[in-house]
C-alpha cells in the first residue's frame, strides 16, 4: 500500500477497499463472466440448438459465474496476454469451462452474435447499480440522518445569520441544518429516478448476426427481456456502444450532491472558526506540529478536497462518455475503467464528514454572545411593524440609527423605541422583539 500511486489504493485503502468488489479489474472480469453466462442461459430458452440442454448443466453454467474467484480472473488475464482482447479472453475462458462440464458441442454459442460492448455496457451498469445499492446510497443516507439529528438537536436554538458575511436577521441552527437535509433529499430522489440502462444489440446495435442466423426470432424483444431480468433497461437505438447519457446524468447528479456537501463542509468549517462549534479532542492526536493548542477541522477539509477531486472526474466523464466518433472509438473504454475512482473519493469524503460531525460540540454561549452584540439585526423587525402602522419612512429612520453602527445595544434600541411617536401598546410590542426571538418560523 505504501507504494501505491493513488491515495485511493494507498493511504485510504482501508476506507475504499469495499468498492473493489464492484470497480476493480477483478470485479469487471467477474461481471463480464456473469453477463456471458446469463446470456447463454437465456439463449437456452430462445433457440433450437440449445433447447435440449439439461437443467443440471445450465445450473453448472451459472455456477461458473457464482463461484468465480481470483484464480479464474488470473486465468483470464493470462489468456488476454495472447488475445490482447479482454472480452475475447473471457469467451475463451468459458469455452474451456464448457469442455469440463460436457458442453463442448455448444460452446460456440458463448458470446453468440455479440460484440464486446454488449458485455461491457451491461457489466458496468450492473456494477454501478450494485455498488450504489450496497455502499454508496447507505452512506449518503447515513450522512443525511446525521445532519437531520443535528437539526433536531439544535431546533429552536437562535443564531445570528450572516448574509455577505455580515450580521443579518436571526435564524436557528436547527433550521440551517435542515437546509442541507432538504437539498440532499431532493438530489437523492433525482438520482434514484435515473434509469440505469445498458446496450445489448450486436456489433452496431442492429442484431445483424442474430437475425441472419435466426431470422424468425424476435431478438429485440429477447434482449429487452434479458436486460430486465438483470434489473437494467435496454437502450433501443444504439451504435456499437451505449450512448452513456444515463451514466452522464448519474455522474452529474452525484456531482451536485457532492457540491451540496462541499457547501455543508464549508459552513461547518466557518461555524467552527466562529467558535459556534468546538471539536472533541482525541487523546494522542496532534493538530499542529508547531502549535500545541490547535484542534483543526481536518475532517471537513479532507471531505471538501476529496469531493472536489471526485467532481472533477465526474464532470469530465459526464462530458466525455456521451461523445464518440461515429459508431465507436475506444476512448470510452479507457474512461470507464476509472469509474470507481470518483466513487472512492466520494466514499472517503463521506466517512470524513461522518467523523467530523461526531466530533462537534455546540458552544451555545458563543451563539448567544453574537446575538447580544448585534441588536442592529432587529432594525428590520421594527421598521416592518412601523410600516404596518403607516409610519412615515421607517426604513430610512432605522437606517440612520443602525447602518455601520457597531455600538447599537439593547439599551440603544429601547431608548430609540421610547422616543417614537407611537402608542404605548406599539412601543411594548417593539420592546418585546430581541435578537433571540426574532427568528420567524425557523
Amino acid at each position: 500500500m505504501i507504494h501505491a500511486i493513488s491515495p485511493v489504493d494507498g493511504r485510504y485503502a482501508e476506507k475504499t477497499s469495499i468498492l473493489g468488489k464492484y470497480f476493480s479489474e477483478y470485479a469487471l472480469i467477474r461481471y463480464r463472466v456473469f453477463v456471458e453466462c446469463a446470456y447463454f442461459d437465456a439463449l437456452c430458452n430462445a433457440i433450437r440448438p440449445l433447447a435440449g440442454i439439461p437443467s443440471v448443466q445450465r445450473n453448472q453454467i451459472m455456477h461458473i459465474a457464482k463461484n468465480f474467484n481470483e484464480d479464474d480472473a488470473e486465468t483470464i488475464k493470462k489468456i488476454e496476454k495472447t488475445t490482447n482482447h479482454d472480452v475475447k479472453a473471457v469467451e475463451y475462458f468459458l469455452k474451456e469451462k464448457f469442455d469440463h462440464i460436457g458442453l463442448s458441442g455448444k460452446k460456440e454459442f458463448i458470446h453468440f452474435g455479440l460484440t464486446s460492448q454488449d458485455i461491457n455496457n451491461t457489466a458496468i451498469p450492473l456494477s454501478y447499480r450494485e455498488a450504489f445499492n450496497d455502499v454508496l446510497k447507505p452512506s449518503i443516507l447515513n450522512i443525511i440522518r446525521q445532519i437531520e439529528s443535528l437539526a433536531i438537536a439544535y431546533e429552536g436554538i437562535p443564531m445570528l445569520a450572516r448574509t455577505h458575511g455580515q450580521p443579518a436577521s436571526p435564524t436557528t441552527l436547527g433550521k440551517e441544518m435542515r437546509v442541507f437535509v432538504e437539498r440532499l433529499d431532493d438530489e437523492i430522489q433525482i438520482l434514484g429516478s435515473i434509469n440505469i440502462k445498458c446496450k445489448f444489440g450486436g456489433a452496431t446495435g442492429n442484431f445483424n448476426a442474430h437475425k441472419v442466423a435466426f431470422p424468425d426470432y424476435n431478438w429485440p424483444e429477447f434482449a429487452n427481456n434479458f436486460c430486465l431480468t438483470l434489473g437494467l433497461k435496454r437502450s433501443k437505438y444504439t451504435t456499437q456502444i451505449a450512448h452513456y447519457d444515463d451514466l452522464a446524468a448519474i455522474f452529474q447528479s452525484f456531482a451536485r450532491l457532492n457540491t451540496i456537501l462541499i457547501d455543508f463542509c464549508r459552513d461547518i468549517w466557518t461555524y467552527i472558526s466562529m467558535e459556534y462549534f468546538r471539536q472533541k479532542t482525541v487523546k494522542g492526536e496532534i493538530g499542529s506540529s508547531a502549535m500545541p493548542h490547535k484542534v483543526n477541522p481536518i475532517d471537513f477539509e479532507n471531505a471538501e478536497g476529496n469531493l472536489g477531486v471526485a467532481n472533477a472526474l465526474l464532470h469530465f466523464m459526464a462530458e466525455k462518455l456521451p461523445v464518440s466518433r461515429l459508431q465507436r472509438d475506444l476512448t470510452d473504454s479507457t474512461v470507464l475503467r476509472n469509474i470507481g475512482v470518483p466513487f472512492a473519493h466520494i466514499l472517503i469524503a463521506f466517512q470524513s464528514i461522518e467523523k467530523g460531525i461526531s466530533k462537534l460540540e455546540l458552544n451555545r454561549l458563543q451563539l448567544e454572545k453574537d446575538l447580544e452584540n448585534n441588536w442592529v439585526v432587529i432594525a428590520e423587525a421594527i421598521q416592518s411593524v412601523l410600516r404596518r402602522e403607516g409610519f412615515d419612512k421607517p426604513y430610512e429612520l432605522l437606517k440612520d440609527l443602525t447602518r455601520g453602527n457597531a455600538q447599537v445595544s439593547a439599551s440603544t434600541m429601547m431608548e430609540f423605541i421610547e422616543k417614537l411617536p407611537v402608542s404605548e401598546e406599539i412601543k411594548s410590542e417593539l420592546k418585546a422583539i430581541t435578537p433571540f426571538n426574532y427568528t420567524g418560523y425557523a
